[in-house]
């Protein structure tokens, strides 16, 4: 507190405090993180092998706790002070501001995504943790690739209760919390899992196709068909349509963020998990030429594999040989596992959460020619109000100069947004509008 004397009084300064600490929230908070620590060690311990006689004490001992104790965490921020986006320290804190321990945590996820599409073995533990909620659901033995749903689904329910928590005071920010982890969890793991227990074909209903690469891949197509009989040809028809139908009109009305933001798991992961890195996406220039290079290309380059796949098919693969397959396998790995899972998620605490979906995601490049050039879609901007503080420009997770539109009352229109609301949302002016209006007049580019 500073003192400041004047002729005829004393006049005090005291700091402006927004909430004070209360040490039974802080001792409720510290048990929550105790609590999640005891389940990751439990997780480790697991990979000894010790929990094979005992996998569903371990599994609860493990999952359970680690969920428990994050969403008791959670709950408890929501006594330490009122609603409000509460970013405070964010580019102090060791994860969130790439020092060394955000380096150590990319390393264990990029060593993690290794392990998973390499090294599976190394796992088998693990996948021994999840094998009785995978006879449950699928009626079977879990793989690695159930492992990892498990871990996935997981991390974006879990981290949309932390969501829904930090945004509590924001409708949007709360349905589209609540979006995601229905779609991850039912559509990405229940569905598949009962699918697979009636013996039909594991199919995710919420990817399509250019994402889910293979859903137009004539040997997927046959193995559907095939497989899955009447209900095969349905997926057949769900991808198809999805993709031909209801992305151009979906997008037409709602802009990409009906999908990037309200149903894709990839997306689902980065707006939950990935929330707490989103200020370190690139802002730069030379950035956004990077982007737009690099994720017209990836979209080619399924293109082309697709259409080489389908010339070799009708010609019995007399055209091509094995040059289409080996595109194929080339794209299955620089992109599917490479690009996606190890870059993509293992470099949240460096690059952002946004990674996969804004520099390679083949899905989100056919969105976001749609979003600028036919959709009713766009960000308007009350330049007057502005106060250039930067908060829309630093927590946008693609990279956009928001406050450049801003300040210049200029519509927000570009293909790589994805509509989260985050900018409007940290907006302490109400500068920002998320609206769906005619497209006349949609471009006010101001000089």
């Amino acid at each position: 507190m500073n003192k400041i004397n004047s002729e005829d009084q004393l006049i005090q300064i005291v700091p402006f405090k927004i909430y004070s600490q209360n040490n039974n929230v802080e001792l409720m908070k510290k048990s929550g993180l105790a609590v999640t620590g005891i389940g990751f060690l439990f997780l480790l311990i697991s990979l000894t092998g010790i929990s094979s006689s005992q996998p569903i004490m371990f599994f609860f001992l493990s999952f359970g706790l680690i969920a428990a104790g994050s969403i008791f965490y959670f709950i408890m921020l929501t006594k330490e002070a009122p609603a409000g986006i509460k970013n405070n320290r964010i580019f102090f804190e060791a994860f969130t501001s790439r020092k060394t321990a955000a380096w150590l945590l990319g390393i264990i996820l990029t060593g993690f995504y290794v392990v998973l599409y390499w090294y599976p073995e190394l796992m088998q533990n693990w996948i021994n943790l999840v094998n009785p909620l995978s006879y449950w659901l699928r009626g079977k033995a879990a793989d690695h690739w159930f492992l990892y749903g498990s871990f996935y689904t997981t991390a974006v329910v879990v981290m949309a209760i932390r969501m829904i928590v930090k945004y509590r005071h924001n409708r949007y920010q709360i349905v589209r919390s609540i979006s995601v982890s229905i779609f991850q969890l039912g559509f990405s793991f229940i569905i598949p899992g009962i699918l697979v227990r009636l013996n039909k074909p594991e199919f995710y209903f919420n990817y399509f196709w250019p994402l889910k690469f293979q859903y137009l891949f004539p040997g997927e197509i046959r193995y559907l068909t095939s497989n899955g009989e009447a209900l095969g040809y349905f997926m057949v028809f769900w991808g198809i349509a999805m993709f031909v139908i209801a992305t151009p009109i979906l997008t037409y009305f709602f802009g990409k963020r009906w999908y990037c933001s309200w149903v894709c798991g990839c997306g689902g992961l980065a707006e939950t998990a990935g929330d707490p890195f989103r200020q370190n996406s690139d802002k730069s220039l030379k950035a956004w030429k990077l982007e737009r290079w690099l994720i017209h290309s990836v979209l080619i380059f399924v293109v082309v594999t697709t259409g080489l796949l389908w010339i070799n098919s009708a010609t019995g693969g007399k055209a091509l040989g094995t040059v289409s397959q080996a595109f194929a396998e080339w794209y299955g790995f620089l992109i599917g596992a490479l690009f996606s899972g190890i870059i993509g998620v293992g470099f949240y605490p460096i690059f952002g959460s946004r990674v996969w979906c804004r520099f390679g995601c083949p899905m989100a490049a056919t969105l976001g020619m749609f979003q600028k050039y036919f959709s009713r879609f766009r960000i308007t901007t009350n330049g007057g109000q502005c106060i250039s503080c930067g908060n829309c420009s630093t927590y946008c997770e693609m990279g956009i100069d928001v406050k450049w539109y801003a300040q210049r009352g200029q519509n927000i229109i570009r293909s790589s947004c994805v509509g989260c609301g985050i900018c409007s949302a940290v907006c302490p002016r109400g500068v920002l509008k998320l609206e769906n209006l005619p497209m006349a007049g949609r471009y006010n580019k101001v000089d």
